[in-house]
């Protein structure tokens, strides 16, 4: 059975920066495979379009550019804050907010954003909302495991049930 649309894909994947030389950014193994309802749209377009039309036991490895990817870095991503945003009872929390952590913040709509801290001034903290990944050429390899066809149950819910899926 091919991969299309629909499909439940269970694989093994390496995704590196750069190439296939690149430095490993996550690996997943036969133990924990990833298993994913196919063209659910939850997945880069790009690495649903390599993947297309491959069976059980087919390999693959491809590249995608930043674009294909998580994006372009953009320079509105990284904000100054006010730092009384990151005040507890009066005094601001410099456990919690400290250059290089990851915090995450909340945008107008109240959706959650993870946010790189860069500096920490008098007044003001800068923070990266970028994806850790944009800007980056990524390099995907793997193995498809199994191809089977999605239960009406999970064609409903949009998403893989039972082993390695979402359980309830």
């Amino acid at each position: 059975m091919k991969i299309s649309n629909n499909k439940v894909v269970t694989m093994t994947y390496v995704l590196k920066s750069d190439d296939e030389n690149g430095e490993i950014i996550q690996q997943v193994d036969t133990d924990r495979p990833f298993v994913h309802l196919f063209g659910n749209g939850s997945l880069l377009p790009a690495f649903e379009k390599n993947l297309n039309g491959l069976k059980a036991g087919d390999t693959f490895a491809f590249p995608l550019t930043p674009e294909e990817g998580y994006g372009v870095e953009s320079p509105e991503a990284i904000l100054d804050l006010e730092k009384e945003i990151f005040m507890v009872d009066g005094k601001f929390d410099s456990e919690l907010v400290a250059i290089g952590k990851v915090l995450t913040m909340q945008d107008q709509d109240g959706n959650p954003l993870e946010g790189l801290i860069l500096e920490i001034g008098d007044e003001k903290v800068k923070m990266d909302f970028n994806h850790p990944l944009a800007g980056k050429k990524l390099h995907f390899s793997g193995t498809v495991l199994e191809v089977r066809g999605a239960s009406h149950e999970e064609l409903n819910h949009g998403h893989v049930h039972g082993s390695g899926g979402h359980h309830h």
